[in-house]
């Protein structure tokens, strides 16, 4: 019955194919080039950008070069483990089927395992580093939002992860539904929340306090600032198709239940930070910072 009313006003909505977006940059030959791949780059990139702004305040635990060299470890975990993540959360039946793990062109990454592979990462350069690994994971933290925003540009740009039906005004409907019926734009929600949301927040607490001085805090706010914004839009949302039978029987979405930990992991941290408050040396710099 709701879908048959959403479906009947579906013509006073904005048809996602009227847009004029395509997935595809430009195609030469075998070779294209996607949106997803520049989401991806830009996140690295701008990120990169940011962090060597962070890092050259006072009481850094890293010096430049250490965040140049930091790149690979964090763009190597966001792939592996995104990649990984995926297969084990989203695709288990893709390890019958080795191989195509490695087709990553056809897409599947989640943002899950992209967490656990990039904070692997960052722990084994900064032990490599002589570095304290948890205060790197509060700078790298407060950039990670850029490649959020963009990669949910990127999700609705493919028209990809879209949301559950819908009558408001802003609906759209997606081609890839198979029906004719307006839904959330979901994307752009997480687009907004995970990563401008997200980045504001962090950005304040950076820059405007001085928790960057309480180990854990800012890594913290941000792993529990996702898991609530996460876990909030997955209600607008549809669940991952092979997954709708899982969702039915839990009564919430595999991503809802990935945030679980997430939320109680960064509410911990955020409470635990004062006590691992101490005098940090800086490595760049001879000023002492209380």
């Amino acid at each position: 019955m709701i879908l048959s009313t959403i479906a009947t006003t579906a013509a006073d909505h904005i048809r996602f194919t009227d847009l004029g977006l395509n997935d595809t940059i430009f195609r030469i030959g075998w070779f294209s080039l996607k949106w997803y791949s520049i989401a991806y780059i830009a996140g690295i990139v701008i990120g990169w950008w940011y962090l060597l702004k962070l890092v050259a305040q006072p009481g850094s635990p890293m010096a430049r070069r250490h965040a140049d060299d930091l790149i690979f470890y964090a763009t190597l975990g966001i792939i592996l483990g995104g990649r990984i993540g995926y297969v084990v959360f989203y695709q288990p039946a893709m390890l019958l089927n080795p191989l195509q793990i490695l087709r990553l062109w056809d897409g599947g990454m989640s943002f899950h395992g992209g967490v656990i592979g990039t904070s692997v990462g960052l722990i084994l350069f900064a032990r490599a580093q002589g570095l304290q690994w948890l205060r790197v994971h509060d700078y790298v933290a407060c950039a990670t939002p850029f490649g959020l925003f963009f990669g949910r540009l990127a999700n609705f740009v493919n028209g990809e992860l879209y949301g559950k039906p819908s009558n408001a005004p802003w609906a759209i409907i997606f081609p890839r539904t198979g029906d004719d019926v307006a839904r959330h734009p979901s994307q752009l929600y997480e687009a907004g929340l995970e990563g401008l949301v997200l980045f504001a927040v962090l950005w304040f607490c950076f820059w405007r306090t001085k928790m960057r001085y309480d180990p854990g805090k800012l890594v913290g706010i941000f792993v529990a600032g996702y898991g609530i914004a996460r876990f909030t839009v997955e209600f607008f949302r549809e669940p991952d198709e092979q997954l709708r039978e899982f969702a039915a029987v839990t009564g919430l979405h595999m991503g809802q239940w990935l945030c679980v930990p997430m939320i109680l992991g960064g509410a911990y941290l955020i409470a635990t930070a004062k006590a691992r408050r101490q005098r940090i040396e800086p490595v760049a710099g001879a000023e002492s910072v209380a």
